[in-house]
């Protein structure tokens, strides 16, 4: 049987020693550029595939960094593991992906999975997560990072912004707007921090003007264009109808944009409706989706950054906050005359 070429016989084949050749395969910003050209190519024509095994037995590192999303059916997601992968790449480490399906129960399991791969870092959504993850983490002191979070005085690492701030912000710009009778359509807020914090930051908001988010006019929905046309065309066909509708993403905002088309309600005339992420999507639309601009290719590099940087002994700060920027687009109006 063939014999499987070596790191000695790629160093042969590049003139190189085989300590180069380890740094171009673990650290290849450490090596000159002709180094590592004459190294890439001795791998290429030889077909040498690194031992995985061996090199982390070696270096007590696999190499890998694990990341759980809650769903890969959002594009909003797809873009800062993009970002993410990309900053991970450029320091020689493979990501490996999971998703919880918004479930507490499928994300400790994925955890747990990734865990015994042996990763050296985990990227996290949000800070729901079981008390048992967090002592997993630390007891096999691998590092982790919540992102699309920022709480100041947690305990744990984060990367992303306030959510409650950001709702907040939406809601004061409506009432700037002379917006009374808002409604919102939320995702689900069960097990999921980032939909609870946005609907608290529209409730405190409001109720700081003496005004009330109705429990009727709260509506918990999946985050699909379907559920957020559905949502919409209950808020507008059941009784007295809110000048405004806050929706907890663009996905839900989108579908009641459409569904206010369908049923001849004018946006922004008859009602203001406004998104959350800037997907590419709500630019496009017409009328044009207000939303908060959320950057999830900083999101992702940031995380990258933090885990790189524990991972190698470096220090990194603990927690990081992102600006997320309020879009006005052509969704938003001032409120009808009452």
């Amino acid at each position: 049987m063939k014999r499987s070429p070596t790191v000695a016989d790629v160093a042969r084949l590049a003139g190189v020693s085989t300590a180069t050749v380890s740094r171009c395969l673990n650290a290849p910003g450490t090596v000159r550029p002709g180094a590592r050209a004459k190294v890439d190519s001795a791998i290429a024509e030889l077909g040498y595939v690194p031992d995985g095994a061996a090199r982390a037995l070696a270096s007590r590192r696999a190499g890998t960094i694990g990341a759980v999303v809650p769903t890969l059916e959002n594009s909003i997601f797809a873009k800062g593991i993009h970002s993410l992968q990309n900053r991970l790449a450029a320091a020689a480490n493979t990501l490996l992906l999971a998703s919880s399906n918004y479930s507490l129960d499928q994300e400790e399991h994925e955890i747990r999975t990734l865990v015994s791969r042996g990763v050296d870092g985990l990227v996290l959504i949000g800070t729901s997560h079981r008390a048992p993850v967090y002592e997993l983490l630390r007891r096999k002191s691998i590092p982790y990072v919540n992102t699309w979070t920022f709480d100041p005085r947690g305990p744990h690492p984060c990367v992303g912004f306030d959510n409650r701030q950001v709702a907040g912000r939406i809601a004061r710009y409506l009432l700037d707007l002379g917006h009374r009778r808002i409604a919102m359509i939320s995702g689900v807020t069960l097990d999921n921090d980032r939909a609870s914090e946005r609907v608290a930051g529209v409730e405190r908001t409001m109720s700081d003007q003496g005004l009330l988010l109705q429990a009727d006019w709260l509506i918990e929905r999946p985050y699909s264009i379907v559920d957020g046309r559905t949502a919409f065309h209950h808020l507008m066909s059941s009784g007295p109808r809110p000048s405004a509708v806050i929706c907890g993403n663009d996905v839900l905002a989108l579908g009641a944009v459409f569904e206010a088309e369908a049923m001849g309600v004018d946006v922004p005339g008859d009602v203001s409706i406004t998104g959350f992420d800037d997907l590419e999507l709500a630019s496009h639309i017409s009328p044009s989706l207000t939303t908060a601009r959320v950057p999830v290719e900083h999101m992702g590099i940031a995380a990258a950054d933090y885990l790189i940087s524990r991972i190698s002994g470096r220090t990194f700060p603990e927690r990081t906050e992102l600006e997320v920027q309020l879009v006005v687009r052509e969704t938003t109006g001032r409120a009808p005359d009452e």
